[in-house]
Formats: C-alpha cells, structure tokens, sequence
C-alpha cells in the first residue's frame, strides 16, 4: 500500500540559445526546486518536507533533457531514510531521457539510512546519441555518532543507462541484514561510505579518460582510508569508492568532478561543499 504517493517532473529545453526549465512541478512530499530556471544550464534541487524517507514514501521523477540542453540536479541535504519497523514500501524511482547532444548531471548528497529502515532506489537513464550523463549514487553508514553504523534493515539501489535499444550498464547494489551483520569485517567492516560515480558521452570523454588513467596510477596502500577503483565501459567510465569517512569520500568526489564547472557555466558546490 502507498500511503503518500508523489510524483514529480521536470523539463529542460533549449529556448533562445539558453537552457530553460519549461515544465517543474511536484506533489507532498516531495519538493522541487529551480534555483536557475534559465541560463547556460538549469540547476534543481530535490527534497521533501520531512528532509527524507519514512515508512510508506514511495516517489519517482521524471526529467527529460531537450536536444543541447544542460540540467544539473542535486539534494538539499543529505536523504534520511527513517526507522520502518513495520516494512512498508518505501524508495524512489527516478527516469531520466537525454536527447541528442544534452547533458544531464546527477549529483545529490549521500543517502543516510537510520536503525530499522528499509530503502529502495531504481534510476533509468535513456540516452540520445551525443548526449553526456555524469552521475553520482551514493550512501553512508548511518548516524554513526549515534553509533549506528549499517544498522538499517535493507537498502537496494539499482542503476541502468541504455544508449538508444542498446544498455551501456547495470549496476545493482543489496546491503541486507537478512544476510548477515552488515558491519561485519567482512561486509563493510571499517568503511563508513559507498559510492559510484558514472561518466559516459562525448562531453565527458577526456574527464573519464583521465580518471581511468589517475586512478591506474595510484598507489596500493595497505589499510587505505580510501579504496578506489576504476573501470572503463562503452562511452565512458565507473569509478567507485568506499572511504572511512563521508568526509573523505566526499572530497574526493568533488575534486572528480571539478569538470562539471565548466560544462555547467559555474560552480554548483562552490557555496555547499
């Protein structure tokens, strides 16, 4: 059963020469916000009135991305996934459909799932040829100064990007305590933050490039806070990366995508990270 059933879309289309948000709209308890409806690109930001998920939430998002245009989508904060001792559906679902020549970049704060909760996340991403996606999933232990740390009950979050009829890629993650303590030396152990970063297109081309070539450079240390990995796929490149901290990751995320900057016309974590 859904008990709080929510909906949102928006639209992004080139109109005189400019990125501009031609349709925005979204029902409780989600929240859509359009910081900059128009310019080189379109900025929005996704939240909701409870600052995340409780038990019964269930919402998904529509975006399409016109022909050239550019849409950089992130989080308020990070997503709270509340305690649902009862299992209630709760989890988000988002399609995203790139036109020819577009870009789109996915880049929300982590997710943070609370003792007890339950998750699930599916993304789609349908691209046009020319067209660029950059994107970020990623999550955190929980509220580990509370010491709970992979404590919820379930998450799942499962991502595909399909180029025209053909699928570039699938990644699946399941953190389930049904199969075991998750905090576990031989689950999460030590690490604190998951994350997968995703580049593919044209635009990014020479960004993920020069990833893969970084991150093959790097050195083997043992007891790392930070293990990263890096794998070319058609179009593009995977990174992922679990770190001690959300701290470490995150400023390791950020100086991946310092690119964005001059796709976007600006620096959108300039005032936020």
């Amino acid at each position: 059963m859904n008990f709080n059933p929510a909906r949102a879309r928006l639209e992004v289309e080139m109109v005189a020469g400019r990125s501009a948000a031609t349709a925005a709209c979204a029902s409780n308890p989600m929240k859509l916000l359009v910081p900059r409806p128009r310019g080189g690109s379109v900025w929005a930001c996704l939240g909701s009135f409870g600052g995340g998920f409780v038990a019964g939430d269930e919402t998904s998002l529509d975006i399409r991305v016109g022909a050239g245009a550019r849409c950089f989508l992130t989080t308020q904060a990070s997503t709270k996934i509340y305690r649902n001792p009862r299992f209630r559906p709760c989890g988000h679902a988002l399609r995203a459909f790139l036109e020819a020549g577009s870009l789109f970049v996915l880049a929300p704060d982590p997710i943070q799932s609370f003792a007890g909760s339950t998750y699930y996340q599916r993304q789609e991403f349908y691209l046009q040829p020319g067209a660029g996606l950059v994107l970020l999933d990623w999550f955190c232990s929980g509220r580990s100064a509370r010491r709970e740390r992979w404590a919820f009950t379930r998450l799942q979050s499962r991502n595909e990007v399909f180029h025209g009829q053909e699928r570039l890629l699938t990644d699946s993650l399941l953190l389930d305590q049904a199969h075991g303590p998750l905090d576990g030396a031989n689950r999460m152990g030590r690490f604190n933050c998951l994350a997968l970063l995703v580049m593919i297109g044209p635009m990014v081309a020479d960004a993920a490039a020069r990833m893969l070539a970084e991150v093959e450079a790097l050195p083997v240390t043992r007891r790392a806070e930070l293990i990263i990995s890096a794998s070319p796929i058609r179009q593009g490149a995977v990174l992922r990366i679990a770190g001690e901290s959300g701290e470490e990751v995150g400023r390791e995320i950020r100086g991946r995508l310092a690119f964005v900057s001059e796709l976007l016309g600006d620096d959108p974590w300039a005032r936020k990270w």
